[in-house]
């Protein structure tokens, strides 16, 4: 696994791993995350945003800059943070942002 994605209640955050500590114990950081500007919105009848969350790319990247923090496995959640923050470790990175929220 490369990535560690983290799970907001339906938003989706990308970071990479940085560095694996032990089984139960990772080194990730934030990715950038920008809307890829060649995908045109579209507007749909229904939910409360009405665009379709469905046509959604983003174009990630890493930075450098961005703080490296620790996850840990737990037998409730997965991974997550000093602060219970959920994520989910993934081949590939993973952005989503919930229009409707």
């Amino acid at each position: 696994m490369k990535y560690a994605n983290f799970c907001g209640y339906s938003d989706v955050e990308p970071y990479e791993i940085i560095r694996k500590v032990s089984d139960k114990c990772y080194e990730i950081r934030a990715m950038d995350a920008v809307k890829d500007p060649a995908v045109v919105t579209q507007f749909v009848v229904g939910g409360f945003s009405a665009v379709s969350d469905n046509a959604q790319k983003w174009i990630i990247s890493s930075n450098p800059e961005n703080e490296i923090i620790r996850i840990r496995a737990n037998k409730k959640k997965g991974f997550a943070n000093k602060y219970g923050q959920r994520f989910s470790l993934s081949d590939k990175p993973c952005k989503y942002y919930d229009y409707n929220f």
